[in-house]
């Protein structure tokens, strides 16, 4: 049994079944994926996950927006804090800092939507308090940005409460200090990739029961689906990654993962298929 931990269902391409939720969903349900997180980008877009949420009782969903969304007027606090309570929110986010189109090298391509530094700090700095007082995980997007991303979550979010951070592609190092401050690391079909040696060492050294595992879809899908938009039925090949370079059984992979995500989005917990309650209780996962 597998949970995709990170997919945007608001956002399919319609080369996937058509465009339709219900047909991918299923699809990914054939490979024993049981668990979806669908993820926010935009306040403005959380009614739309509520309702396929209240369609499809496998899917829970997040409230956030995303570093390089711009937008008229930044969502305070208490805006943040009541879109996650109104539509029942088991995460914040996806939140964060993402510098990579304000690089010197980018001016001349950037579009002028991107959000600069200082609106993404402040933005990311709301997001991280509002899921402290409402003791809710965060779902961190990070990308050339790791020093202040650290330093903003070791000032504003609890240990206790923790979060992730999501399609991991820094270091070692940066892997290891999130999961001291109680955070857990997020794989996607990124490990898959050639050239990624450096995301499967990752994917070899972090303490099995700090890593999660997602689509990020319809984006970067994993190898050998590459040049076709993603869908959450392949997360399964991510978890095959990670136990080719664990040397464990992908059944391990699928079991702990699945656990780490209840323990981490304890909201969802409740929301479980009964079939993955009593497999993790089996366990001794739970």
């Amino acid at each position: 049994m597998f949970v995709d931990s990170h997919c945007h269902l608001d956002r399919l391409d319609p080369r996937t079944h058509g465009g339709d939720i219900a047909a991918t969903l299923d699809a990914a349900r054939a490979r024993h994926v049981r668990q979806f997180l669908a993820i926010a980008v935009t306040l403005e877009g959380v009614p739309e996950l509520a309702r396929i949420s209240r369609e499809h009782a496998d899917v829970v969903i997040s409230a956030g927006v995303h570093p390089l969304h711009r937008v008229e007027v930044e969502p305070d606090v208490e805006a943040i804090k009541a879109c996650a309570d109104r539509y029942d929110a088991v995460a914040i986010g996806e939140c964060g800092l993402d510098y990579h189109y304000l690089d010197k090298h980018y001016l001349d391509k950037a579009p002028d939507s991107v959000p600069g530094r200082e609106i993404q700090r402040e933005r990311f700095r709301r997001h991280l308090i509002a899921a402290t007082e409402l003791e809710l995980p965060v779902i961190v997007h990070t990308r050339e940005a790791r020093e202040e991303t650290l330093a903003l979550i070791r000032e504003h979010t609890d240990p206790a409460i923790g979060g992730v951070l999501h399609c991991f592609t820094e270091d070692l190092d940066m892997a290891r200090e999130a999961v001291r401050h109680g955070f857990s690391i997020s794989l996607s079909g990124i490990v898959t990739f050639r050239n990624a040696e450096s995301i499967r060492d990752v994917a070899r050294r972090v303490p099995l029961d700090r890593l999660l595992i997602e689509t990020d879809s319809p984006y970067l899908s994993p190898v050998p689906h590459r040049g076709k938009p993603n869908e959450p039925a392949w997360v399964v090949e991510v978890a095959e990654c990670i136990a080719q370079q664990r040397g464990i059984s992908i059944e391990e992979v699928a079991m702990q993962t699945t656990a780490n995500f209840y323990r981490l989005f304890r909201a969802a917990a409740p929301e479980a298929p009964a079939e993955i309650r009593d497999a993790l209780a089996n366990a001794g996962l739970v």
